[in-house]
């Protein structure tokens, strides 16, 4: 039994330093750009997430010798499509684009070329603008365009174009989708400034936001809260420091999340006509439901009230039901949001480790209980521990 006691304990602290190290996760998730490696010897003085296509842009620009290099990071449509980026000198849009497009070249390496579009037909040829060390990379999902572009001295605010495809035929990028993000991929690049702006760009950070902030809280950290209230319950040497942990990975969780549901609020506001019905109605469900537990903690009675017994099957009812919705509406998201199949993956991995951990301390408590009604039964008397004559059995408990 001490064994299996000690296995409890150590999976438990292990969850604790979990529950409390995630909102530091979740802001650097939230990081972008900032956090991606390019390499060890590529180093850019500012970088941007671009609104559209889970894209970023990353640049140094020598503003004495007008030189402008540039990491563009962008996952393809498919892995063997293409990704662009391009300044147009004349207009906002598309014609009249001086590209660089990155994809996998007849002899299997990737490589960049340079296109002046002048329509959907693409066509290689030389650009506007002298470029050198030019380079494409595909790793972990994404493609990376690498390249030094010389300007003119009067062009410290540039009208930059991004774009994805989906495939390559005869070593010629084919059309790309025409859906909003596509149409939407264009904004203005300040090399001075350090600032990239876009349609939509902060609208695209805040939908960021809004998924880390909701994936850490509801998908995360109540599991996390019940994990303790269910599991450290076994242990009278726990009480009231399971209590506690729970309390505190709900309420930290339960806070988390309320910002992430004004996140999503704020999103509706600004995306009239877009409406994801099934993703928001669980979100409030999940909000009123949580905001129902809060309030019910100050209603909590003691432990030998006569409703206890109903306020904890009340209890137990409503905080699997938010675990379960929250759980649920996080993989909604990730449809929603379509970001690179890594961060669907991480999170898979993690409630997969917690429904593991769950699993596994399940079997623990149990073997504990039954060998502490074993030994109580064997003891005179029934294996009374009290002056009433009740056995003081402990059983595995929900949350």
């Amino acid at each position: 039994m001490a064994s299996a006691s000690a296995a409890l304990l150590l999976l438990s602290a292990a969850i604790a330093a979990f529950c409390f190290l995630s909102p530091a996760a979740a802001a650097a998730a939230a990081q972008g750009c900032a956090s991606q490696n390019l390499g060890s010897n590529r180093v850019f003085a500012a970088c941007s997430d671009l609104p559209q296509l889970s894209s970023s842009i990353h640049w140094t620009y020598d503003r004495a010798a007008a030189a402008l290099s540039i990491a563009f990071v962008a996952p393809p449509a498919t892995a063997e499509g293409w990704v662009a980026w391009a300044i147009n000198p004349t207009e906002t849009g598309m014609v009249g684009s001086q590209a660089l497009v990155a994809f996998r070249q007849a002899d299997g390496k990737m490589g960049v070329k340079t296109y002046n579009i002048t329509g959907y037909a693409l066509k290689e040829s030389k650009i506007a603008f002298e470029t050198s060390d030019l380079a494409a990379d595909y790793a972990g999902g994404v493609m990376k365009i690498f390249g030094t572009l010389k300007l003119g001295k009067e062009m410290t605010v540039v009208n930059e174009v991004w774009q994805v495809g989906g495939s390559v035929t005869n070593g010629v990028p084919d059309k790309h989708a025409f859906v909003a993000e596509n149409l939407g991929s264009k904004g203005q690049l300040d090399l001075v400034r350090g600032v990239s702006s876009g349609s939509g760009g902060s609208v695209t950070k805040e939908r960021n936001i809004h998924g880390v902030l909701n994936a850490v809280s509801w998908g995360i950290l109540l599991p996390i809260g019940a994990i303790f209230a269910r599991y450290l319950k076994t242990f009278k040497s726990a009480d009231p420091a399971w209590f506690y942990l729970h309390l505190s990975c709900q309420l930290t969780g339960y806070t988390v999340g309320v910002a992430g549901w004004a996140t999503g609020l704020n999103l509706g506001s600004k995306s009239k006509g877009v409406q994801y019905t099934t993703h928001r109605n669980i979100g409030i469900t999940l909000f009123s439901l949580a905001t129902l537990q809060v309030f019910a903690l100050f209603l909590r009675p003691s432990k030998d009230h006569k409703i206890r017994f109903y306020w904890n099957i009340y209890h137990h009812l409503v905080g699997y039901t938010v675990i379960v919705l929250g759980v649920i509406n996080v993989f909604k998201g990730l449809t929603i949001l379509s970001p690179d199949q890594k961060w669907t993956t991480a999170y898979i991995t993690v409630i997969s480790i917690l429904g593991g951990i769950a699993l596994l301390l399940e079997a623990l408590t149990w073997i504990i209980v039954l060998r502490r009604k074993t030994h109580n039964s064997t003891k005179p008397y029934g294996g009374s521990n009290s002056t009433n004559g009740h056995r003081d059995v402990q059983q595995p408990l929900s949350v």
